[in-house]
Parts: structure tokens; sequence; C-alpha cells
């Protein structure tokens, strides 16, 4: 072997080994650069999901009391209402149990005053009537008994 072929091959040699070696250090920064990114997202991915959580903790609360707070408002608001509603409905039929029983006694006296009215101009044509008959048969006299009937 020449001194030319070692030199070539031992230059051979030595790129191999540089560019193993530069090879070696790019996929060590590679890693490394890979486990900073990684560690990083992960910390970021913990504080946000730590912030979601308390976010969503905080708005779930929130949202609860607001719920109570509006359902309390809303029973008080329904129970206000249905007391006005029954005490309206408890004085119109108040109203209307009066005004009914007031239009009832004034129809009641209307109507017996009509009835007594009647009853007495019926009782008058009666005695009328009666009379009338009385002086028809005045004028007719007692049947005849002696004279036949044609």
């Amino acid at each position: 072997m020449s001194a030319e072929l070692i030199a070539i091959l031992s230059a051979f040699a030595v790129l191999g080994v540089g560019m193993f070696a530069g090879f070696a250090w790019i996929i060590r920064r590679m890693d490394d650069l890979e486990q900073r990114l990684t560690s990083r997202t992960d910390s970021l991915e913990d504080k946000l999901t730590s912030r979601t959580d308390s976010l969503e903790d905080k708005l779930t609360s929130r949202m609860d009391a607001l719920e109570d707070r509006f359902t309390t408002r809303t029973d008080s608001l329904e129970d206000k209402l249905t007391s006005r509603m029954d005490a309206l409905e408890d004085r119109f039929t108040t109203r209307t149990d009066s005004l009914e029983d007031k239009l009832t006694s004034r129809m009641d006296a209307r109507i017996d005053a009509l009835d007594q009215k009647l009853s007495n101009r019926l009782d008058a044509v009666k005695d009328e009537l009666t009379e009338v008959k009385v002086a028809i048969a005045r004028i007719e006299g007692p049947p005849r008994h002696l004279i036949p009937a044609r």
C-alpha cells in the first residue's frame, strides 16, 4: 500500500467519521429540540388544561348561582301573580254574586208586582164577567117550563 492510498483511505475514513459525527450531532440537537418543545408543549397544555378547568368551574358555579336566582325570582313572581289573580277572582266573584243578588231581587220584585197587577186585573175581569152573567140571567128570566122548546 502506498502512502497515497493510505492518505486517501485515511481521508475517506476521517471524512466518514466527520460526517457520522456531524449527523449524530444534528440528530442529538434535533432530539434536544424535540424534548424541549415536547416539555414546553406539555407544560403549556397543563397550564391551559388547569386554566380551562378553573374557568369551567367558575362558569359552572356562576351559571348555577344564576339559575338558582332565576328560579327563585320566577317562583316568587309566580306566587305574587297567583295571589293577585286569586284576589281578583275573589273580588270579581263577590261583585258578580252581589250584582246577581241585586238583579234577582229587583226582578223578583218586578215579577211579583206584575203578578199582583195581573191577578187584580183577572179578578176584576172575573167579577165583571160574573156581573154580566147575572145581568143576562135577569134579562132572560127563569126558564119557562110550560112552553116547549123548539
